[in-house]
Formats: structure tokens, C-alpha cells, sequence
């Protein structure tokens, strides 16, 4: 039976960088891949369709893949029709078709947590093995460089709601993440290991997976592929605007997810995220009680920004139609005395001479 290994965890927490180790390790990634851009210039390592697939599909029902909503899930799966998982299984079917049942696949998409059930269902319809690998990179290293990537440009109070949403999306991504995977076999990397010994943490991950991890002996692809260097962002809150309650709750939730890391199943690591996953719904609702004047008060004013603008494009249509009834009308002239110099012209020549 091929393994399909779902690559996942939230953005900027190091997926493409173990990723890029598996296909260096010999595992195959559906083609094409992602092109690299300024943000990523090592490349993705993310098959193009399924990152289109997941990106038009869940950008279209309003679920971000930093989604601080602890029921976006929700929100996704309840939007699974028969027509959209026939076309990820039957991309699924072709991509495994031919191979060996001792191949390993590998797709990495860090959207895919939100609809992780229907990557079970599709992996179980053409008889794949899923597994999971998750990437796990301390929630202020993960926002440092997504204001690296992403932010540079925002003023302070921007960064400041984005750095609060980034915090509350990694600590989303983590919980929701660890209770999806549980059913199937999987690994947790930490980002800072994976760069400090890619060997130790990848014998470690493929171990628990239950895929080979090969001949590691140096020279290896995987030697100048990571470097310490890459991880440019610190593990420290000092400089970020955050709560001190969503500071604490990711604390709690780095410190039980990284108890996965050894044993992904450890129970006790499993119950306190259990506990933190309601702790963090709770939080979410109060936040979003508190935030419901100032929310339904953006609604209005984007509201009144459509509409203007929906004025002016009225008001303009209006212009051109307006403008198209006279052109319309000069034209009908133009033909009407275009006919009647013809009708003339006509009479003119059927006259004969005395």
C-alpha cells in the first residue's frame, strides 16, 4: 500500500523545509510544485493543484489558512459536496496510479488540517496509508517571521492586530491539528530540531510514521539544503503586542505539543491539549463578544464603501448608456439620409432623355 504523507502545520513554522528534507530523502511530490517567490526563495516543495484546489476552494467560504475560528473546520467540511471530493480523489487515484506499494507520496499543504477528514476518506477510497507529519515552531518565532515576510510595510497598529491574530492562528493551527491526526499514524517536528540534527529528528519522525529514512551518511543533499541560518526569528515575546492571556495559552500549548514530539500519542499531553482547545474556544468567544460593536461598525462602513462605489458605477453606466442612445440616434439619422440619397439617386437614373 503506498503512504500518503500529509504534510502540515501552521505558516511559517518550517513545512516547506521538511518537506524539501523528504523529497531529498527520496519521496516523491506530485508535480508540478509551487514556484518559489521572494517570500520562499528555497521553494515550497507543495504540489500546484492540490495548493489550488485547497486555496480557491476555501478562500471562497471565507476560510483563511491563518483562521483564528476554532470551528473553521466546520465551516469547510460542511461545505464538502460529492462533486468536490471526486475531484480530489480521482487527482488522488492518478497521482498513486503505477506505483510500487512500498512508495512513499508526499504533499504538503498547510491548509489541509481545516479538512482533514476528507483527506481520510479520499486517502482510504484508492487505498492509501495516510500519515501525518506536523511542524511545530514556537507561536513568536512563527509571528516574527510572518512580520518579516508579510508585514514590513504595515503601520503599528496593523502589526499590532495582526501580531495578536497570528499568535491566536498558531495556537488554532496546533490544537486542531493534533486532534484531527490523532487516528492516523504521525509525527510532530520542532522546527529548531529539524535544523540543529535533521538526522536524529528525521530517523525520529519516519520511525513513528513507519516510512524508511534510507542511507544517511554524509555527504547528503539534506546537508546543504538546511542551515541553522534559516531560522532567523527569536523564541521571545519581548517587542510583540500580545496579550498576556494569549501569551500563556500558547506557552501551555508549545510546551504539551512538544511532549508529542517523543510520543505522539502521550495521554496526558493529549488531555491538556484537550483542556487547552476549550480554554482557547472560550477566549475566542469572549474576544469575539467584546470585538461585536466594533465588528458590526466595519461591516457598516465596508458596507457604505460598496455602495458608493456600486453608486458611482451606477451613475457612470448610466453616462454610457446615455451616451450610447445618442450615438445610436445620430446613427439611425445617418442611415435615414444615407437611404434617402440612394431613394434619389435611383429615381435620377431611371429618367430617360426626350
Amino acid at each position: 500500500m503506498v503512504t500518503l504523507v500529509l504534510v502540515t502545520g501552521s505558516g511559517r513554522s518550517g513545512t516547506s523545509s521538511v518537506a524539501g528534507t523528504l523529497k531529498r530523502l527520496g519521496f516523491a511530490i506530485p508535480q508540478p510544485e509551487v514556484p518559489t517567490d521572494e517570500n520562499n526563495p528555497r521553494g515550497y516543495y507543495e504540489p500546484l493543484w492540490v495548493a489550488d484546489f485547497h486555496k480557491y476552494w476555501l478562500n471562497g467560504i471565507g476560510v483563511r489558512t491563518i483562521d483564528t475560528r476554532p470551528h473553521a473546520g466546520d465551516v469547510a467540511m460542511a461545505d464538502v459536496t460529492p462533486e468536490r471530493e471526486a475531484e480530489l480523489r480521482d487527482w488522488l487515484a492518478g497521482e498513486l496510479a503505477g506505483r510500487a506499494d512500498d512508495d512513499v507520496v508526499v504533499v504538503k499543504e498547510t491548509r489541509a488540517y481545516w479538512v482533514y477528514p476528507l483527506w481520510e476518506r479520499v486517502a482510504a477510497a484508492v487505498g492509501a496509508d495516510l500519515v501525518s507529519l506536523t511542524m511545530l515552531r514556537h507561536p513568536a518565532q512563527v509571528v516574527r517571521s510572518r512580520d518579516t515576510a508579510y508585514l514590513s510595510d504595515f503601520s503599528d497598529s496593523m502589526r499590532r492586530q495582526r501580531e495578536t491574530a497570528n499568535v491566536a492562528a498558531w495556537l488554532n493551527s496546533v490544537l486542531v491539528t493534533e486532534h484531527a491526526t490523532r487516528g492516523n499514524p504521525r509525527a510532530f517536528v520542532p522546527y529548531y530540531d529539524l535544523l540543529g540534527d535533521w538526522r536524529a529528528a528525521m530517523t525520529r519522525a519516519c520511525g513513528q510514521i513507519g516510512v524508511p529514512v534510507g542511507d544517511l551518511a554524509a555527504p547528503h543533499p539534506v546537508d546543504d539544503f538546511l542551515t541553522t541560518s534559516l531560522n532567523r526569528s527569536a523564541a521571545t515575546w519581548n517587542g510583540l503586542a500580545v496579550s498576556e492571556g494569549l501569551r500563556t495559552l500558547a506557552e501551555a500549548t508549545w510546551e504539551a505539543a512538544g511532549r508529542l514530539v517523543v510520543d505522539p500519542d502521550d495521554t496526558g499531553a493529549r488531555a491538556d491539549l484537550d483542556r487547552l482547545r476549550e480554554e482557547y474556544a472560550e477566549e475566542f468567544r469572549v474576544a469575539a463578544a467584546i470585538a461585536s460593536d466594533e465588528s458590526q461598525a466595519l461591516v457598516i462602513a465596508e458596507r457604505a464603501k460598496f455602495e458608493e462605489r456600486l453608486a458611482r458605477k451606477n451613475a457612470r453606466l448610466a453616462q454610457l448608456r446615455e451616451a450610447r442612445a445618442a450615438q445610436d440616434a445620430e446613427l439611425a439619422q445617418l442611415r435615414a439620409q444615407l437611404e434617402g440619397l440612394s431613394a434619389g439617386g435611383r429615381r435620377a437614373w431611371g429618367r430617360r432623355p426626350g
